[in-house]
């Protein structure tokens, strides 16, 4: 067996591995919702989950399948990780209090940021790295706003939670940047 077609199973069994913990990963909250009355997706909130997991998966295949830079495959893994996780965790709990605090909805500024900078850097690393760069830096100023503003100073881990989130978030699109920064040198 060439090495051509030993590279081919290895990825055809990552993707397979992959493409199953999506439906895992969608499947996960509707087994819960059988055993506890806390979980209570509706049909709308698996159609997001849902949506969101596969259309990631689906601009992971196509990099994946369009670049063979390491660095840029990761990085884009990287900042759809993180768009996914920010649309999840103040969907689900919110970051400025709870999830129907309306200050939550300046996030969505940060992924049109992340969009929009791809789009212009018409997703060539260099500039890919810059939007990256800039997502990170919205998500920071919006920690300070709410900061300022005292937003979200009803709940229970206020201000931690604020602070602690926007480390976690800013660190993923910092990391996407370096490595995005990474393949344009490459």
């Amino acid at each position: 067996m060439n090495d051509t077609m030993k590279r081919g199973g290895l990825a055809n069994g990552w993707r397979i591995a992959a493409w199953s913990a999506v439906a895992a990963l969608i499947a996960t909250p509707w087994v819960a919702m059988q055993f506890t009355e806390e979980v209570k997706w509706t049909l709308f909130d698996f159609g997001l989950f849902g949506g969101l997991l596969i259309g990631s998966g689906l601009v992971l295949e196509f990099v994946t399948w369009k670049s063979g830079s390491v660095a840029y495959r990761a990085a884009v893994g990287l900042a759809l990780l993180a768009s996914v996780l920010l649309v999840l965790v103040t969907g689900a709990v919110g970051i400025i209090g709870s999830e129907a605090n309306a200050a939550n909805l300046m996030y969505a500024g940060v992924l049109l940021i992340g969009i929009g900078g791809a789009a212009m850097a018409r997703l060539k690393p260099a500039g890919m790295a810059h939007a990256m760069g800039a997502a990170a830096l919205a998500q920071v100023a919006i920690m300070i706003i709410a900061l300022v503003g005292d937003l979200g100073a009803e709940g229970q881990a206020w201000p931690r939670d604020v602070i602690g989130v926007t480390v976690i978030f800013a660190a993923l699109w910092l990391a996407s940047a370096g490595l995005f920064r990474k393949a344009a040198e490459a």
